[in-house]
């Protein structure tokens, strides 16, 4: 099945929504005490960047999923594969993910928004959980709701163009990151609620939200600058436990 996150990776690494995800998600793996020694699996991997982290976290394995084959050829070139000390990298779709694990800890950043019916939705978790461990944890940045037309997240990197209403789907929202030049992508306007029901279809005990969080203020972000951002943030931490 070809989703629409085979065009996503991470592609505004300098953006400020993608600076307050990196520091979210280095957070939360912090309050769970790293990743020293545990088996990680990165879902919709893009260029590895997720994965890297994880892997120079201490992770005893780390493998990345995505289903871009070209994507997964730079992310290998990235970070190696096959050695000790490297990410592990498998072309496959994460609604028909095969058994890779098992593992202790799972990420996914921005996987769900793309699912294009509660079908696929409820794939890709029932595919992550397959692959935890009793107790193994998700972690996974997932879209803010209800933003568009009263939020402009212009300053932050990122812009929704329009929302598209699609019968009993979830609208379909047409944004742009802002890139030189600008990278057009959709997605799912799927609500949280969405998310943790599947999440409790799919096995998992619990779910729970955290806010956005965001990098210390400096000369370019000041507090102020912050402050907007987390009144509306792009993103929210969703954790589940296996």
């Amino acid at each position: 099945m070809h989703q629409p996150y085979d065009t996503l990776a991470h592609p505004a690494p300098g953006a400020a929504f993608s600076a307050a995800d990196a520091f979210t998600l280095r957070t939360a793996l912090d309050a769970l005490g790293g990743v020293r020694d545990l088996d990680t699996l990165d879902v919709a991997c893009g260029h590895g960047g997720s994965a890297g982290l994880l892997m120079s976290g201490g992770a005893r394995r780390t493998v990345g999923v995505d289903n871009c084959p070209d994507r997964v050829r730079l992310a290998r070139e990235r970070h190696g594969a096959g050695a000790p000390g490297t990410v592990e990298y498998v072309v496959a779709d994460a609604a028909s993910m095969p058994q890779l694990g098992p593992f202790d800890l799972a990420t996914a950043v921005y996987l769900f928004s793309h699912a294009p019916d509660r079908t696929a939705l409820h794939a890709m978790f029932r595919g992550i959980r397959a692959n935890l461990r009793p107790g193994g944890r998700l972690l996974s940045l997932v879209r803010n709701p209800g933003a568009f037309p009263r939020v402009d997240w212009s300053p932050y990197g990122m812009r929704i163009l329009d929302r598209v209403a699609d019968g009993d789907a979830p609208a379909l929202l047409k944004a742009q990151f802002l890139t030189e030049p600008p990278l057009h992508f959709e997605y799912r306007e799927w609500a949280h609620a969405d998310f943790a029901e599947a999440a409790v279809d799919a096995g998992f005990t619990t779910v729970g939200w955290h806010p956005s969080r965001t990098p210390p203020a400096d000369a370019s972000r000041d507090e102020a600058y912050w402050t907007a951002y987390r009144a509306w943030p792009v993103s929210s931490l969703m954790t589940c436990t296996a």
